[in-house]
C-alpha cells in the first residue's frame, strides 16, 4: 500500500511534463475501467504538503478501485430489471433541475423579513412550545488564577447594580478567558456545562437550590450566577422561540410561493393551450 502510495504522487506530477503526449498512461485499473491522471486532476488543494499529497492520491485510488469493484460484482449478479436504472436517474435529474430552479426562483422573490409582531403573534395562537431542554439566564466568567483583579470580579459576579455590572463587563473583557454577561439571554443549561465544570446528578434540584457558585479546576477559576431558569416541560419563552419561529413562518412563506408559482404557471400554460388533459383517453380503448 506504502509502495503503491510512494508510485502513484510522482507519476502524477511527471505526466504533466510530457505537454506533446497525446496517448494519457493509466495509473489504475480494475477489468476494463482505467483511471488516468486527469481523473485525479485538482483533488489535491493548492500549496498542500507533499506527504498529504500523496495520502490524498492514494485513498482517492484506492476508494475509486474498490467503488469498481462492488460496481463489476453488481453488473455481473444483479438481474437485469434491477440494473435499468435510466429512469430513477431521469427522476432524479428532473427533481434537481426543479429543485434547482425554484432554489433560484425563492432567492429572487421570498420576503425573508419577519417582524417581531408577527413572532408574537404565532407564538400567541400556538401553544405547543414545550422545552425540550432546561434553560438559564446566567452569568459566568472564567478567570485564570494569575489574572488580576480576581477579588474584584469574585466582589461583583452577583451584583445586581448597574453601574457595578459595567464595570464586571470592563473587568471581563479585559482579564476573563471566557465570560457570558448577556443575562437576558435564555441559553441552553447544557451548554453552560459544557464552558464550566458543574457536575450535576439532578438539575432540577440544582437550578432551585444554587443561585451562584464559584468552582476552580488546576488553571482556572469559575463565576457563575444563575439569575433565571425553566426546567423540561415548561412552557418555552418566546425570546427563547423567536429564531425557530421566524424559521418556520419564513419555511411557510415558501411552501406558499412554491404553489403560487406552480399555480400561476399552471394557468399561463392553460390559457395558452400549451398543455391538454385528455379525459376521454381510457373510453378510446
Amino acid at each position: 500500500m506504502r509502495l503503491l502510495a510512494i508510485f502513484i504522487l510522482p507519476f502524477l506530477f511527471s505526466c504533466s511534463l510530457f505537454v506533446g503526449e497525446k496517448t494519457e498512461a493509466s495509473i489504475a485499473r480494475v477489468g476494463e475501467i482505467y483511471l488516468y491522471d486527469s481523473d485525479v486532476e485538482g483533488i489535491v488543494p493548492a500549496e498542500t504538503p507533499f506527504e498529504d499529497s500523496v495520502l490524498i492520491v492514494n485513498n482517492y485510488v484506492h476508494g475509486w478501485i474498490k467503488d469498481n469493484l462492488i460496481l463489476q460484482k453488481a453488473e455481473l449478479n444483479l438481474p437485469d430489471d434491477q440494473k435499468n436504472v435510466e429512469k430513477q436517474l431521469a427522476d432524479y435529474r428532473k427533481s434537481l433541475i426543479i429543485y434547482t430552479y425554484e432554489k433560484e426562483l425563492i432567492k429572487q422573490r421570498l420576503d425573508t423579513s419577519v417582524s417581531l409582531s408577527e413572532i408574537q403573534a404565532f407564538y400567541d395562537q400556538n401553544d405547543h412550545f414545550e422545552l425540550k431542554d432546561d434553560i438559564v439566564k446566567v452569568r459566568y466568567l472564567k478567570v485564570n488564577k494569575k489574572a488580576p483583579q480576581i477579588k474584584r470580579i469574585r466582589k461583583l459576579y452577583t451584583t445586581n447594580k448597574e453601574e457595578e455590572i459595567e464595570g464586571l463587563k470592563e473587568l471581563a473583557y479585559q482579564f476573563c478567558e471566557k465570560f457570558h454577561l448577556n443575562e437576558h439571554q435564555w441559553i441552553r443549561f447544557d451548554d453552560i456545562k459544557t464552558e464550566v465544570p458543574i457536575d450535576v446528578a439532578q438539575t432540577n434540584e440544582y437550578l432551585k437550590n444554587v443561585k451562584n457558585v464559584e468552582l476552580e479546576d488546576s488553571l482556572s477559576f469559575y463565576f457563575v450566577y444563575f439569575k433565571e431558569y425553566k426546567l423540561i416541560n415548561d412552557v418555552s419563552p418566546l425570546s427563547f422561540e423567536a429564531q425557530n419561529i421566524k424559521n418556520i413562518i419564513i419555511n411557510k412563506r415558501k411552501l406558499s410561493l412554491i404553489n403560487k408559482i406552480r399555480s400561476e404557471l399552471y394557468q399561463e400554460a392553460f390559457m395558452s393551450k400549451n398543455i391538454e388533459i385528455y379525459e376521454d383517453r381510457n373510453n378510446e380503448k
